[in-house]
């Protein structure tokens, strides 16, 4: 099994990434999919929790890579892009199950990501820049720092989206 696994703080572009692997027919897993999936089905001791904390909790109960096990539940031995890595100890549980395992960290300045994340309009939009700030923090709480400065490839997503596109797709090209 062959994983590229993705990380990058909230707004950074990931997504826009997942749409290029898409295009280029690799399959993926969003992490955060697998975590807001398990919260809609929680249990009523978890109820009032935002998703944040829900995926927080979980990695109280179940070890701090527990929404990489479940990852993991879901992908078969072809090459996969897993998206939304936010801890060390998720990639240690990568690579204790995969074979190949390659890190890719997206950036972008966090007034780029703060405008992307208020423009896209989703429940866990932030409300102000109050709450970004805060969720950058839980986000670094969990790792993601480590996560995307030991990583092997870094996209930097300070410019046009055609730009960004065309060396996500260079990149993910030189991965296959």
């Amino acid at each position: 099994m062959r994983l590229i696994v993705v990380t990058g703080m909230p707004g950074s572009g990931k997504e826009e990434f997942l749409t290029v692997a898409s295009s280029m027919s690799i399959p993926f897993v969003r992490m955060g999919d697998v975590v807001r999936e398990a919260y809609a089905v929680r249990g009523d001791e978890d109820r009032g929790l935002s998703v944040g904390q829900f995926a927080a909790r979980e990695r109280e109960r179940f070890g701090a890579n527990i929404w990489a096990r479940r990852v993991l539940d879901i992908v078969d031995d072809r090459l996969w892009l897993i998206d939304g890595c936010r801890s060390m100890d998720e990639v240690k549980a990568f690579r204790e199950l995969a074979d190949d395992v390659e890190i890719v960290a997206i950036h972008a300045p966090p007034s780029q990501r703060y405008a992307r994340l208020v423009a896209r309009h989703r429940d866990d939009a932030p409300k102000d820049i109050r709450e970004f700030e805060e969720r950058d923090l839980r986000e670094m709480g969990w790792g993601i720092a480590g996560v995307i400065s030991l990583s092997e490839h870094m996209l930097v997503n300070d410019g046009s989206l055609p730009d960004f596109k065309m060396d996500a797709g260079d990149l993910l090209e030189s991965l296959r």
